[in-house]
């Protein structure tokens, strides 16, 4: 498929997505969803793929949101199925079984953060803003906002986001624990290329199951999440990578992870 909204790299194991609508904020249409959900469906076909890093174009905006030109074309069913898009493509993005980063670097608004929390974690620069700024055009967050936000940030101050629609800088964003990192624009994405690169490093198996595990222990009860945990854990023993490591632990050198399971 040719990219015309989106840039898509791949280097020493590392995807990058690159939203590229500069000149309207990278915001979303339709043809970059499409796009977006091609480049997954590629990442999650490639075993060389380790992790992925978000970002956008320019120094304005990570995704300003949704491209609100659209949404005068839409009735309650064509609405319906815009959203339903959204949240086909973002759960794809949550799902994907490789570490995904966030590297915010300006607006992050609207539809623009739901991608940003449907990653595992988020990076931003310190011009970064964050918002859910729907309630201002008379509708809701439509992407999965009102469900991730909470999970990301508690209920009352998703609430309040939410309902008052306003944006909060990078800063405030780390001190609610949206954003785990604050950095200057300059150096955002080499920092997040160093963590992109450790991460790389370390048993593709055991990130699969490490992932897998927090995800799907999120929404359990305890001691299903225990239960999901040493599930896991004994799928990663049965790994290659298990065998590489410990010998390498063992053996006081540098492991070199490569998969499979143990023959």
């Amino acid at each position: 498929m040719k990219y015309e909204n989106i840039l898509f790299n791949v280097e020493e194991g590392i995807a990058t997505i690159t939203f590229n609508r500069p000149e309207v904020l990278n915001a979303l249409n339709e043809a970059t969803l499409k796009e977006l959900s091609h480049a997954l469906d590629e990442i999650a076909s490639n075993e060389d793929i380790r992790v992925l890093i978000l970002t956008g174009a320019g120094e304005k905006s990570f995704v300003a949101g949704a491209d609100i030109t659209i949404f005068p074309t839409f009735n309650a069913l064509s609405a319906k199925l815009f959203a339903q898009t959204g949240h086909s493509l973002l759960n794809k993005l949550q799902e994907l079984p490789i570490p995904v980063i966030a590297a915010v670097n300006g607006y992050a608004l609207g539809g623009g953060c739901e991608v940003a929390i449907a990653c595992d974690f988020i990076y931003a620069s310190e011009n970064a803003m964050f918002g859910l700024p729907e309630i201002n055009l008379g509708i809701i967050p439509g992407f999965g906002g009102t469900q991730r936000l909470p999970r990301w940030v508690g209920i009352n101050m998703a609430k309040e986001m939410i309902f008052t629609g306003k944006m909060i800088p990078a800063a405030e964003a780390r001190t609610i624990g949206l954003v785990n990192s604050v950095w200057p624009q300059e150096a955002l994405m080499s920092e997040v290329i160093k963590v992109a690169k450790t991460m790389a490093s370390k048993g593709k198996v055991s990130l699969r199951a490490a992932k897998q595990a927090i995800n799907n222990g999120m929404d359990v009860n305890l001691g299903t999440g225990c239960s999901i945990e040493t599930d896991a854990f004994a799928l990663c023993l049965a790994s290659q990578d298990a065998k590489e490591g410990t010998s390498a632990f063992l053996e006081k050198r540098a492991a070199d992870f490569r998969g499979g399971l143990k023959d």
